[in-house]
């Protein structure tokens, strides 16, 4: 066993895990017995209900239509930097700043990309440590942090050629969550109808155990070891310092390894403002999920202090319900409740003359993404 050096480059968290969060309610079942369910043992129920819906209104891709101004509403396959671009274009005080980077098709020096990229970032007057994040997928996929050049470069080298990823601010802070937001059309106010509170998970060293062994002593960590070990393998066998915090994912993902919290009972009519007035803001804006990070909690239930990171449209889930806490049934209930009113918004756009997405359209949009999903580099 060897001792991990003072600082992690990779991943090393703060020596106040959750700083600026709520504190982690640790009590109880550290999971739900359906948390990590595989996607076809947990979401039939929901299927079924979503194609009753399809019957009853009358129109399968309607969600499509639910965000007018989002490219296919943010159903799928849609661009993360499209829907950004749009937010910054009326609320950019409260988006991180990104550009763009595009794999290109010919065959090119990986060193000329690199510097390419920097070239980008410093005219956008962004420097590096960035959050690089593929512009079409979901789950976290692709999802790294960079510090440096070399951490740029080995990016751009994963990456799919032909496909398009983003360089955005990090946004410095261990606060994070995912606040869901609906308003249907005609509606005069949006209201929060879920907030979701991202924890990042730590093990704390003790000058004595391995980064291994911690984990796996972890109640939580160590029935998750699959999705952390791969991320730290050059440093499972040192020891880390005694009180020394390491954070073991970077991405905000449930299925990465983030530990997500319902806080929906902590939202203010102060936040719920702010966020009515942001999507308010935006044309034609009705369902979705606003990924955001802050400092301070306690000023972002005031309406302040809070960075708006991503925009997930009508492929959005309202993300409280991997609340270990959270039953199956209910689980169940809220993303039904969640896709009626995705069908509602969708079948009052069609009526006032909005058209859904063409079903080529969708299917070579779904296509894409899958096809380049698997080939991101791996998420931090």
């Amino acid at each position: 066993m060897t001792r991990m050096p003072p600082t992690l480059p990779a991943m090393l968290g703060s020596t106040r895990p959750h700083q600026g969060m709520p504190p982690l309610d640790q009590d109880g079942p550290p999971l739900s017995f359906f948390e990590f369910w595989p996607m076809w043992a947990f979401y039939p129920p929901v299927m079924a209900y979503a194609a009753w819906l399809m019957l009853r209104h009358r129109g399968a891709l309607l969600p499509t239509v639910a965000n007018p101004s989002f490219p296919g509403g943010g159903f799928v396959g849609e661009s993360k930097a499209d829907i950004l671009s749009l937010v910054v274009r009326h609320a950019r005080e409260w988006v991180a700043p990104f550009v763009t980077i595009d794999r290109v098709r010919q065959a090119r020096d990986i060193e000329s990309e690199t510097e390419a990229a920097l070239a980008t970032l410093q005219r956008a007057v962004l420097a590096l440590p960035v959050v690089a994040k593929p512009d079409l997928g979901c789950r976290g996929a692709g999802v790294k942090l960079i510090r440096s050049r070399a951490d740029l470069r080995a990016y751009l080298a994963a990456f799919p050629i032909g496909a398009r990823f983003l360089l955005q601010r990090l946004v410095p802070f261990e606060g994070e969550a995912g606040v869901f937001y609906v308003r249907l059309p005609g509606e005069q106010k949006g209201r929060i109808v879920s907030l979701t509170l991202k924890y990042f998970p730590h093990v704390i060293g003790d000058g004595r155990h391995t980064l291994r062994e911690l984990i796996l002593a972890d109640p939580r960590a160590g029935r998750l070891s699959r999705l952390y070990f791969k991320r730290h393998l050059a440093t499972l066998d040192t020891v880390p310092e005694a009180g020394t915090a390491i954070r073991l994912a970077f991405a905000g993902s449930h299925s990465r390894g983030a530990i997500f919290r319902n806080g929906t009972h902590l939202v203010t009519p102060q936040m719920e403002a702010r966020f009515d007035a942001i999507a308010q803001a935006l044309p034609e804006f009705h369902f979705g999920r606003f990924d955001v990070r802050f400092e301070s909690f306690e000023d972002m239930q005031q309406g302040r202090g809070f960075t708006i990171v991503e925009v997930n449209g009508a492929g959005a889930e309202s993300t409280h319900i991997w609340d270990r806490r959270t039953g199956l049934l209910q689980a169940w209930r809220d993303l039904m409740r969640q896709y009626r009113w995705l069908f509602e918004i969708g079948a009052a756009n069609r009526a006032r003359g909005f058209k859904p997405m063409r079903w080529t359209d969708f299917r070579a949009a779904w296509l894409r993404e899958k096809a380049l999903t698997p080939f991101y580099p791996a998420t931090d």
